[in-house]
Protein backbone atom coordinates (compact mmCIF):
# COMPACT_ATOMS: atom_id res chain seq x y z
CA UNK A 1 0.00 0.00 0.00
CA UNK A 2 1.44 3.33 -0.85
CA UNK A 3 1.63 6.53 0.72
CA UNK A 4 -1.84 7.63 -0.90
CA UNK A 5 -3.75 4.58 -0.09
CA UNK A 6 -2.22 4.53 3.49
CA UNK A 7 -3.42 8.04 3.74
CA UNK A 8 -6.79 7.31 2.54
CA UNK A 9 -6.96 4.79 5.11
CA UNK A 10 -6.33 7.18 7.70
CA UNK A 11 -9.44 9.16 6.10
CA UNK A 12 -11.56 6.43 6.56
CA UNK A 13 -10.12 5.62 10.22
CA UNK A 14 -10.38 9.66 11.00
CA UNK A 15 -13.91 9.92 9.95
CA UNK A 16 -15.12 6.86 11.99
CA UNK A 17 -12.69 8.35 15.15
CA UNK A 18 -14.94 11.10 16.01
CA UNK A 19 -18.25 11.90 17.87
CA UNK A 20 -17.96 7.99 18.73
CA UNK A 21 -14.29 7.95 20.93
CA UNK A 22 -16.41 10.06 23.39
CA UNK A 23 -20.32 8.40 22.87
CA UNK A 24 -19.00 4.89 23.42
CA UNK A 25 -18.07 4.71 26.96
CA UNK A 26 -21.27 7.20 27.95
CA UNK A 27 -23.56 4.82 26.52
CA UNK A 28 -22.04 0.77 26.88
CA UNK A 29 -20.33 1.18 30.43
CA UNK A 30 -23.86 -0.05 31.99
CA UNK A 31 -23.76 -3.18 30.35
CA UNK A 32 -19.80 -4.61 31.14
CA UNK A 33 -17.30 -4.51 28.97
CA UNK A 34 -17.92 -8.24 27.43
CA UNK A 35 -21.33 -7.54 26.26
CA UNK A 36 -20.68 -4.05 24.63
CA UNK A 37 -17.25 -5.39 23.13
CA UNK A 38 -19.00 -8.75 21.42
CA UNK A 39 -21.78 -5.74 20.20
CA UNK A 40 -19.07 -3.72 18.94
CA UNK A 41 -17.83 -6.52 16.82
CA UNK A 42 -20.90 -7.32 15.47
CA UNK A 43 -21.94 -3.66 14.70
CA UNK A 44 -17.88 -3.13 13.06
CA UNK A 45 -18.60 -6.27 10.59
CA UNK A 46 -21.16 -5.41 9.44
CA UNK A 47 -20.81 -2.12 8.74
CA UNK A 48 -17.69 -3.03 7.14
CA UNK A 49 -19.34 -5.47 4.27
CA UNK A 50 -21.88 -2.46 3.80
CA UNK A 51 -19.22 -0.67 3.30
CA UNK A 52 -16.97 -2.80 0.33
CA UNK A 53 -20.96 -3.20 -1.20
CA UNK A 54 -20.50 0.73 -1.62
CA UNK A 55 -17.13 0.24 -2.81
CA UNK A 56 -18.28 -2.26 -5.57
CA UNK A 57 -20.74 0.24 -6.95
CA UNK A 58 -18.36 3.16 -7.00
CA UNK A 59 -16.03 0.54 -8.75
CA UNK A 60 -18.19 -0.32 -11.27
CA UNK A 61 -20.37 2.16 -12.25
CA UNK A 62 -17.15 4.50 -12.86
CA UNK A 63 -15.05 4.69 -10.15
CA UNK A 64 -14.83 7.60 -8.00
CA UNK A 65 -18.27 9.35 -8.61
CA UNK A 66 -20.10 10.93 -6.06
CA UNK A 67 -23.38 9.23 -4.31
CA UNK A 68 -25.50 11.28 -6.29
CA UNK A 69 -24.11 9.49 -9.68
CA UNK A 70 -23.78 6.64 -8.53
CA UNK A 71 -27.61 6.68 -7.43
CA UNK A 72 -28.61 7.64 -10.68
CA UNK A 73 -26.79 4.90 -12.75
CA UNK A 74 -27.97 2.28 -10.46
CA UNK A 75 -31.35 3.47 -8.90
CA UNK A 76 -33.06 5.59 -11.60
CA UNK A 77 -33.77 9.06 -10.59
CA UNK A 78 -36.32 8.38 -7.89
CA UNK A 79 -33.56 6.08 -6.35
CA UNK A 80 -31.50 8.95 -7.03
CA UNK A 81 -33.55 11.64 -4.95
CA UNK A 82 -34.24 9.29 -2.20
CA UNK A 83 -30.52 8.75 -1.76
CA UNK A 84 -29.50 12.47 -2.24
CA UNK A 85 -32.48 13.00 0.91
CA UNK A 86 -31.42 10.49 3.27
CA UNK A 87 -27.60 11.20 2.41
CA UNK A 88 -28.04 14.61 3.17
CA UNK A 89 -29.83 14.15 6.90
CA UNK A 90 -27.21 11.92 7.31
CA UNK A 91 -24.25 14.21 7.22
CA UNK A 92 -26.08 17.01 8.38
CA UNK A 93 -26.82 15.35 11.17
CA UNK A 94 -23.24 14.16 11.61
CA UNK A 95 -21.42 17.47 11.46
CA UNK A 96 -24.27 19.06 13.57
CA UNK A 97 -22.61 16.22 16.19
CA UNK A 98 -19.14 17.26 15.94
CA UNK A 99 -19.95 20.78 15.72
CA UNK A 100 -21.79 20.56 18.80
CA UNK A 101 -18.67 18.60 20.34
CA UNK A 102 -15.84 20.58 18.91
CA UNK A 103 -17.76 24.11 19.98
CA UNK A 104 -17.95 22.88 23.23
CA UNK A 105 -14.36 21.83 23.82
CA UNK A 106 -13.05 25.01 22.14
CA UNK A 107 -15.15 27.10 24.80
CA UNK A 108 -13.80 25.43 27.23
CA UNK A 109 -10.02 25.50 26.56
CA UNK A 110 -10.76 29.51 25.57
CA UNK A 111 -11.84 29.65 28.93
CA UNK A 112 -9.11 28.09 30.62
CA UNK A 113 -6.85 30.67 29.03
CA UNK A 114 -8.95 33.68 30.51
CA UNK A 115 -10.75 34.54 27.16
CA UNK A 116 -14.73 34.47 27.29
CA UNK A 117 -15.86 33.08 24.34
CA UNK A 118 -19.98 32.26 23.95
CA UNK A 119 -21.15 28.77 22.77
CA UNK A 120 -22.38 30.30 19.38
CA UNK A 121 -18.96 31.93 18.66
CA UNK A 122 -17.23 28.55 18.99
CA UNK A 123 -19.47 26.67 16.73
CA UNK A 124 -19.05 29.72 14.15
CA UNK A 125 -15.49 29.63 14.72
CA UNK A 126 -14.38 25.79 14.22
CA UNK A 127 -17.14 25.57 11.62
CA UNK A 128 -15.74 28.75 9.60
CA UNK A 129 -11.66 26.71 9.72
CA UNK A 130 -12.56 23.70 9.30
CA UNK A 131 -14.76 24.44 6.12
CA UNK A 132 -11.35 26.52 4.74
CA UNK A 133 -9.86 23.17 4.90
CA UNK A 134 -12.00 20.86 3.06
CA UNK A 135 -12.96 23.38 0.68
CA UNK A 136 -9.39 23.09 -0.24
CA UNK A 137 -9.86 20.05 -1.77
CA UNK A 138 -9.08 16.48 -1.15
CA UNK A 139 -5.43 16.43 -1.04
CA UNK A 140 -5.10 19.24 1.15
CA UNK A 141 -7.34 16.55 3.95
CA UNK A 142 -5.72 13.71 2.93
CA UNK A 143 -1.88 15.64 3.78
CA UNK A 144 -3.24 17.43 7.44
CA UNK A 145 -5.48 14.24 8.25
CA UNK A 146 -2.03 12.56 8.30
CA UNK A 147 -0.35 14.81 10.61
CA UNK A 148 -3.58 14.97 12.88
CA UNK A 149 -4.03 11.42 12.75
CA UNK A 150 -0.30 10.49 14.19
CA UNK A 151 -1.10 13.38 16.97
CA UNK A 152 -4.32 11.49 17.91
CA UNK A 153 -2.89 7.97 17.98
CA UNK A 154 0.14 9.44 20.16
CA UNK A 155 -2.11 11.47 22.08
CA UNK A 156 -4.27 8.13 22.27
CA UNK A 157 -0.98 6.47 23.82
CA UNK A 158 -0.01 9.13 26.04
CA UNK A 159 -3.35 8.89 27.96
CA UNK A 160 -3.60 5.47 27.83
CA UNK A 161 -0.45 5.43 29.49
CA UNK A 162 -1.65 7.92 32.38
CA UNK A 163 -5.00 6.12 32.78
CA UNK A 164 -3.77 2.89 33.05
CA UNK A 165 -2.19 3.00 36.78
CA UNK A 166 -5.33 4.11 38.17
CA UNK A 167 -7.76 1.84 36.94
CA UNK A 168 -9.51 0.06 39.00
CA UNK A 169 -10.06 -3.58 37.36
CA UNK A 170 -13.71 -4.27 39.53
CA UNK A 171 -14.87 -1.90 37.37
CA UNK A 172 -14.02 -4.12 34.30
CA UNK A 173 -16.92 -6.70 35.69
CA UNK A 174 -19.44 -4.48 36.94
CA UNK A 175 -23.03 -4.46 34.92
CA UNK A 176 -25.38 -1.72 36.38
CA UNK A 177 -27.74 -3.20 33.33
CA UNK A 178 -28.62 -6.86 32.71
CA UNK A 179 -31.21 -5.82 30.50
CA UNK A 180 -30.45 -6.83 26.51
CA UNK A 181 -33.35 -4.76 25.09
CA UNK A 182 -31.25 -1.73 26.61
CA UNK A 183 -28.33 -3.12 25.23
CA UNK A 184 -29.63 -3.64 21.28
CA UNK A 185 -31.13 0.19 21.96
CA UNK A 186 -27.26 1.28 21.69
CA UNK A 187 -26.31 -0.04 18.69
CA UNK A 188 -27.77 3.01 16.82
CA UNK A 189 -24.72 4.78 18.79
CA UNK A 190 -22.13 2.42 17.74
CA UNK A 191 -23.27 2.14 14.44
CA UNK A 192 -23.06 5.85 13.70
CA UNK A 193 -19.44 5.49 15.41
CA UNK A 194 -18.34 3.90 12.70
CA UNK A 195 -20.42 5.56 10.07
CA UNK A 196 -17.19 6.18 7.37
CA UNK A 197 -19.12 5.20 3.81
CA UNK A 198 -19.63 8.38 2.85
CA UNK A 199 -15.94 8.89 1.88
CA UNK A 200 -15.65 5.97 -0.13
CA UNK A 201 -16.96 7.87 -3.51
CA UNK A 202 -14.30 10.55 -3.16
CA UNK A 203 -11.01 8.44 -2.05
CA UNK A 204 -11.99 5.92 -5.01
CA UNK A 205 -11.72 8.80 -7.02
CA UNK A 206 -8.20 10.27 -5.10
CA UNK A 207 -6.88 7.01 -5.94
CA UNK A 208 -7.51 6.61 -9.36
CA UNK A 209 -4.86 4.31 -10.51
CA UNK A 210 -5.05 1.98 -7.62
CA UNK A 211 -5.85 -1.71 -8.18
CA UNK A 212 -9.22 -2.81 -6.64
CA UNK A 213 -7.23 -4.84 -4.34
CA UNK A 214 -5.53 -2.01 -2.69
CA UNK A 215 -9.04 -0.35 -2.79
CA UNK A 216 -10.82 -2.61 -0.89
CA UNK A 217 -7.53 -3.46 1.72
CA UNK A 218 -7.52 0.56 2.14
CA UNK A 219 -11.41 0.11 3.21
CA UNK A 220 -10.55 -2.84 5.37
CA UNK A 221 -7.38 -1.06 7.47
CA UNK A 222 -9.36 2.10 7.84
CA UNK A 223 -12.27 0.22 9.45
CA UNK A 224 -9.82 -1.58 11.93
CA UNK A 225 -7.94 0.80 13.24
CA UNK A 226 -11.22 2.58 14.95
CA UNK A 227 -12.37 -0.70 15.74
CA UNK A 228 -9.17 -0.97 18.00
CA UNK A 229 -8.82 2.44 19.06
CA UNK A 230 -12.74 2.10 20.17
CA UNK A 231 -12.13 -1.32 22.37
CA UNK A 232 -8.95 0.51 23.93
CA UNK A 233 -10.36 3.75 24.65
CA UNK A 234 -13.46 1.61 26.15
CA UNK A 235 -11.47 -0.65 28.55
CA UNK A 236 -9.32 2.89 29.83
CA UNK A 237 -12.61 5.06 30.33
CA UNK A 238 -14.44 1.88 32.19
CA UNK A 239 -11.26 1.05 34.29
CA UNK A 240 -11.43 4.68 35.29
CA UNK A 241 -14.76 5.64 36.12
CA UNK A 242 -18.08 3.89 37.32
CA UNK A 243 -20.70 3.02 35.26
CA UNK A 244 -22.82 5.19 37.56
CA UNK A 245 -21.10 8.07 36.54
CA UNK A 246 -20.61 7.33 32.97
CA UNK A 247 -24.48 7.09 32.12
CA UNK A 248 -25.14 10.64 34.08
CA UNK A 249 -22.39 12.00 31.08
CA UNK A 250 -24.83 14.45 28.33
CA UNK A 251 -21.48 16.05 26.72
CA UNK A 252 -17.66 16.10 25.95
CA UNK A 253 -16.57 18.36 28.69
CA UNK A 254 -18.14 16.54 30.99
CA UNK A 255 -16.26 13.09 30.73
CA UNK A 256 -13.21 14.95 30.45
CA UNK A 257 -13.80 16.80 34.08
CA UNK A 258 -14.64 13.77 35.30
CA UNK A 259 -11.39 11.77 34.41
CA UNK A 260 -9.11 15.41 34.88
CA UNK A 261 -10.50 15.15 38.95
CA UNK A 262 -9.54 11.88 39.21
CA UNK A 263 -5.86 12.16 37.24
CA UNK A 264 -3.79 15.47 37.68
CA UNK A 265 -2.84 17.23 34.77
CA UNK A 266 -4.69 14.41 31.99
CA UNK A 267 -7.45 17.76 31.07
CA UNK A 268 -5.07 19.23 28.53
CA UNK A 269 -3.92 15.83 27.07
CA UNK A 270 -7.72 14.47 26.58
CA UNK A 271 -8.66 17.94 25.30
CA UNK A 272 -6.54 17.70 22.56
CA UNK A 273 -7.14 13.79 21.85
CA UNK A 274 -11.29 14.47 21.95
CA UNK A 275 -10.59 17.37 19.93
CA UNK A 276 -8.40 16.02 17.19
CA UNK A 277 -10.92 13.18 16.91
CA UNK A 278 -13.83 15.62 16.65
CA UNK A 279 -11.54 17.45 13.83
CA UNK A 280 -10.57 14.17 11.41
CA UNK A 281 -14.41 12.92 11.61
CA UNK A 282 -15.44 16.51 10.63
CA UNK A 283 -13.12 16.72 7.50
CA UNK A 284 -13.83 13.63 6.16
CA UNK A 285 -17.94 14.26 6.78
CA UNK A 286 -17.74 17.54 5.43
CA UNK A 287 -15.33 15.84 2.68
CA UNK A 288 -18.20 13.54 1.29
CA UNK A 289 -20.72 16.15 1.48
CA UNK A 290 -19.05 18.89 -0.14
CA UNK A 291 -18.29 16.64 -3.16
CA UNK A 292 -21.63 15.55 -2.98
CA UNK A 293 -22.72 19.02 -3.69
CA UNK A 294 -19.93 19.69 -6.17
CA UNK A 295 -21.70 17.30 -8.17
CA UNK A 296 -24.78 18.03 -7.39
CA UNK A 297 -24.65 21.88 -8.15
CA UNK A 298 -21.63 21.29 -10.85
CA UNK A 299 -18.71 22.86 -9.07
CA UNK A 300 -20.88 26.22 -7.96
CA UNK A 301 -18.32 26.91 -4.74
CA UNK A 302 -20.64 29.32 -3.15
CA UNK A 303 -23.75 27.28 -2.85
CA UNK A 304 -21.79 24.47 -2.35
CA UNK A 305 -20.16 25.98 0.42
CA UNK A 306 -23.38 27.60 2.20
CA UNK A 307 -24.87 23.98 1.78
CA UNK A 308 -22.12 21.83 3.75
CA UNK A 309 -21.30 24.08 6.54
CA UNK A 310 -24.05 26.66 6.73
CA UNK A 311 -26.74 24.28 7.06
CA UNK A 312 -25.08 21.89 9.66
CA UNK A 313 -23.96 25.04 11.43
CA UNK A 314 -27.88 26.58 11.82
CA UNK A 315 -28.64 22.61 13.10
CA UNK A 316 -25.89 22.63 15.91
CA UNK A 317 -26.89 26.30 16.90
CA UNK A 318 -30.55 25.04 17.70
CA UNK A 319 -29.26 21.26 19.14
CA UNK A 320 -26.99 22.61 21.77
CA UNK A 321 -26.83 20.05 24.42
CA UNK A 322 -27.96 17.57 21.95
CA UNK A 323 -24.82 15.79 21.48
CA UNK A 324 -26.09 11.82 22.17
CA UNK A 325 -29.66 12.59 20.41
CA UNK A 326 -28.48 13.76 17.54
CA UNK A 327 -26.02 10.61 17.15
CA UNK A 328 -28.73 8.23 17.49
CA UNK A 329 -31.16 10.13 14.76
CA UNK A 330 -27.67 9.98 12.46
CA UNK A 331 -28.20 6.40 13.27
CA UNK A 332 -31.45 5.78 12.27
CA UNK A 333 -31.08 7.07 8.59
CA UNK A 334 -27.09 5.37 8.19
CA UNK A 335 -29.05 2.36 8.46
CA UNK A 336 -31.33 3.09 5.02
CA UNK A 337 -28.17 5.08 3.08
CA UNK A 338 -24.97 2.91 4.74
CA UNK A 339 -26.89 -1.08 4.63
CA UNK A 340 -30.32 -0.92 2.29
CA UNK A 341 -29.44 1.29 -0.27
CA UNK A 342 -25.52 -0.29 -1.01
CA UNK A 343 -27.12 -3.39 -1.21
CA UNK A 344 -30.11 -2.01 -4.01
CA UNK A 345 -27.23 -0.66 -6.14
CA UNK A 346 -25.34 -4.18 -6.14
CA UNK A 347 -28.72 -5.75 -6.91
CA UNK A 348 -29.59 -3.88 -9.72
CA UNK A 349 -25.92 -3.80 -10.83
CA UNK A 350 -24.92 -7.53 -10.66
CA UNK A 351 -28.73 -8.27 -12.32
CA UNK A 352 -27.64 -6.33 -15.22
CA UNK A 353 -23.96 -7.34 -15.63
CA UNK A 354 -23.11 -4.31 -17.05
CA UNK A 355 -20.05 -2.76 -15.37
CA UNK A 356 -17.35 0.36 -17.17
CA UNK A 357 -14.41 -1.79 -15.49
CA UNK A 358 -12.31 -4.36 -17.38
CA UNK A 359 -11.41 -6.06 -13.80
CA UNK A 360 -14.70 -7.01 -12.47
CA UNK A 361 -14.80 -6.90 -8.45
CA UNK A 362 -16.99 -8.09 -6.54
CA UNK A 363 -17.37 -8.21 -2.36
CA UNK A 364 -17.18 -12.17 -1.16
CA UNK A 365 -20.09 -13.62 0.28
CA UNK A 366 -22.72 -13.44 -2.67
CA UNK A 367 -26.18 -13.78 -1.95
CA UNK A 368 -25.79 -15.30 1.18
CA UNK A 369 -23.25 -12.17 2.23
CA UNK A 370 -26.49 -9.94 0.81
CA UNK A 371 -29.32 -11.79 2.93
CA UNK A 372 -27.09 -11.62 6.46
CA UNK A 373 -26.46 -7.49 5.46
CA UNK A 374 -30.16 -7.27 4.90
CA UNK A 375 -30.67 -9.00 8.27
CA UNK A 376 -28.06 -6.49 10.30
CA UNK A 377 -29.94 -3.78 8.73
CA UNK A 378 -33.07 -4.57 9.79
CA UNK A 379 -31.77 -5.54 13.58
CA UNK A 380 -30.58 -2.07 13.35
CA UNK A 381 -34.12 -0.60 12.60
CA UNK A 382 -35.32 -2.94 15.23
CA UNK A 383 -33.36 -1.31 17.60
CA UNK A 384 -34.41 2.00 17.10
CA UNK A 385 -38.14 0.94 17.36
CA UNK A 386 -38.03 -1.57 20.46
Amino acid sequence: MNTKLLGSSLIIAGTALGAGMLAIPMVLAQFGLLSGSLLMLFIWSGTTYAALLLLEASIKVGGGLGMNTIARKTLGKGGQLITNGLLYALLVCLLMAYIIGAGDLLQKLVTGFGFELSTLHSQIIFTVLAGCIVAAGTGVVDKLNRVLFIVMIAVLIITLAALIPGMSFNHFFEATNTNNVDLIKTSAVLFTSFGFFPVIPSLVSYNKKATHKQLRNMVLLGSLIPLGCYLLWLYAVVGSLSAEQLIKFDNVSVLIDALSSRFVGIHIILSIFTGLALLTSFLGVAMSLFDQNVDLFRKNRLVTYILTFILPLLGAIFAANQFLSVLSYAGLILVFIAVFIPMLMIRNIRKSAQTTSDDVYQVAGGAGAMLMSLFFGCFLIGAQLI
